[in-house]
């Protein structure tokens, strides 16, 4: 788990759109990542 103020690790996602971004297309960026988990996807 992260703490604040410690630098996010590198990952690869898939946007609104279905194209893959990685973190790395946003460098020196101000970023807001926001996901939701589907229904029924746990537990």
């Amino acid at each position: 788990m992260l703490k604040v103020g410690e630098t996010a690790p590198k990952f690869e996602a898939v946007n609104q759109d279905g194209k893959k971004v990685r973190l790395d297309d946003f460098k020196g960026k101000w970023l807001i990542l926001a996901f939701f988990v589907k229904a029924k996807t746990f537990g």
